[in-house]
């Protein structure tokens, strides 16, 4: 009994500290990317912003504002030759306006939509007190792309969406995301590179570039801890 006892014990021991090391890994990472996005006590600080760029695709640029406070709302504007596009999120609704795909008002998001975009709300960051938030990470490995390496963290939210982040191993700086989206019914992986990290008044850095492909979001200015007229974020 007792040769048959042991071998099941070490057996259950490496699977244990496997699971310990992948876990403290994952966290490892996390803590130096926090670090490296000028540290947890600075981004706790933050409860709401004010963006303002361009989005950048085919050769045009169109302006866009953005607005949100943490956890309560978060509200878009851009306009194109006239056309009002508009994105409006609370905890509880959202709603979207956009002539250019057909709604030419507000017009409320799906259930659907509402979970793949309600985490956007957490503007301190999906990985700090990530487990408080109910949210779980899993550590993938390494990565290559154009001859840098890569950390890959799975982050999966509470609201079960999963983001896989590649973290590069020299800056711990996000390089690039993915994840899957939802539309007309089909499952659309997205791709997502953070690029032009800069330093802001606040203390924390952030990518003043994303590159979506065939979009570009290029960032101009952005204000912290300003006051945000919330019933902005009421759709009609």
């Amino acid at each position: 009994m007792k040769k048959i006892i042991l071998p099941i014990v070490l057996m259950f021991s490496l699977v244990l500290s496997g699971v310990a090391v992948t876990a403290q890994t994952a966290d490892e990472i996390i803590d130096k990317y926090i670090t490296a996005i000028g540290g947890k006590e600075n981004w706790k600080k933050i409860n709401s912003m004010v963006v303002e760029g361009n989005v950048e695709v085919q050769g045009l640029e169109i302006p866009f504002k953005m607005q949100v406070v943490n956890n309560k709302g978060m509200r878009s504007d851009a306009e194109f030759q006239g056309n009002k596009i508009i994105d409006i999120l609370t905890p509880d609704k959202g709603w979207s306006q956009n002539p250019l795909s057909g709604k030419a008002t507000l017009q409320p998001l799906t259930s659907e939509e509402m979970k793949q975009k309600v985490d956007e709300l957490d503007l301190q960051g999906s990985f700090i007190d990530y487990s408080t938030k109910g949210s779980t990470v899993e550590f993938l490995g390494k990565d290559e792309d154009e001859g840098n390496e890569f950390y890959k963290v799975k982050l999966t939210t509470k609201n079960n969406n999963e983001t896989t982040y590649f973290f590069d191993i020299k800056t711990y700086l996000v390089y690039k995301q993915e994840s899957t989206t939802k539309q007309n019914g089909q499952d659309i992986k997205v791709t997502v590179k953070s690029l032009n990290y800069q330093k802001t008044d606040a203390g924390v850095i952030m990518p003043y570039k994303l590159d979506q492909g065939g979009m570009v979001i290029a960032t101009k200015k952005i204000l912290f801890n300003v006051p945000i007229d919330e019933t902005q974020f009421i759709g009609k």
